[in-house]
């Protein structure tokens, strides 16, 4: 068809294939979302100076 004429090329994605790298994307946003988190509750417990022993109290 007219593909073969233009020189290109298609790629086909199986179902294991679509299912990995969705898996794989939705692990990075969740593991980003993680270090996020973890750096605005350092940022809360260093502007507390200590104050609490570390710990953060609600």
């Amino acid at each position: 068809m007219m593909t073969g004429l233009m020189n290109i090329n298609t790629f086909y994605f199986g179902g294991t294939a679509v299912i990995i790298v969705v898996g794989v994307a939705l692990d990075t946003v969740h593991q980003i979302e993680g270090q996020l988190i973890m750096r605005h509750y350092e940022g809360i417990l260093k502007r507390r100076g200590g104050k609490s022993g570390g710990l953060l109290r609600l």
